[in-house]
C-alpha cells in the first residue's frame, strides 16, 4: 500500500539545485479506471509497476526488470509518457519529498510528493510553507493523466 500526498510547487526552494536528482521516464502500457501498468526508468534502474485506485492510498507492486524488457515495453507506451527530473529533499522528521521538474510537453510543471507509513503521519503532516496547492486525489495532475492528456 501506497500513502502519498502531492502538491503543486509554484516556486521551487532555493536548495533545490543542492538536492539528489535523476532524471525519469516512464510511460504507461495500460491504463483503465481502476489499474495503471507503467515502465519507468530512473537512474539506471528499469521497473514495471502496477497501481490501484486513486487519492492518498493505493495499491502499488514494482517489479525491476532487466534493460532489454524495458527496451520491450518502452514502444506500448507511444503517447503515454512523462519526463521529469526527481529532485529528492529531506525534511524534518526524515520524511523524504519527491520533487519532480517536467520536460518536454510539460516543461515548467512543477509538482511534489511526500510518502508516508501510515494515514496517520499522512494527516498529520504540514507541508513546507513553499508547496503550493495539494493535488492529492486530483486527478489532472495524476502522471497517466498529465502522460495521456499534457497539462491541466
Amino acid at each position: 500500500m501506497e500513502i502519498e500526498r502531492k502538491f503543486l510547487v509554484t516556486a521551487a526552494p532555493d536548495d533545490l539545485a543542492s538536492a539528489p536528482a535523476k532524471d525519469v521516464r516512464q510511460g504507461y502500457v495500460a491504463i483503465d479506471d481502476a489499474v495503471e501498468v507503467r515502465v519507468r526508468e530512473k537512474g539506471g534502474r528499469h521497473v514495471l509497476t502496477i497501481k490501484g485506485g486513486h487519492g492518498l492510498a493505493r495499491t502499488e507492486v514494482e517489479l525491476d526488470v532487466d534493460a532489454a524488457r524495458f527496451a520491450e515495453l518502452w514502444p506500448l507506451t507511444e503517447g503515454r509518457r512523462v519526463e521529469k527530473r526527481r529532485h529528492e529533499l529531506v525534511l524534518d522528521g526524515g520524511l523524504v519529498l519527491e520533487l519532480d521538474v517536467y520536460a518536454g510537453a510539460l516543461d515548467g510543471l512543477m509538482t511534489a510528493e511526500v510518502e508516508f507509513a501510515d494515514e496517520a503521519a499522512s494527516a498529520a503532516f504540514v507541508p513546507p510553507a513553499w508547496l503550493g496547492p495539494e493535488l492529492t486525489g486530483d486527478r489532472r495532475y495524476a502522471n497517466q493523466t498529465l502522460a495521456t492528456d499534457g497539462r491541466p
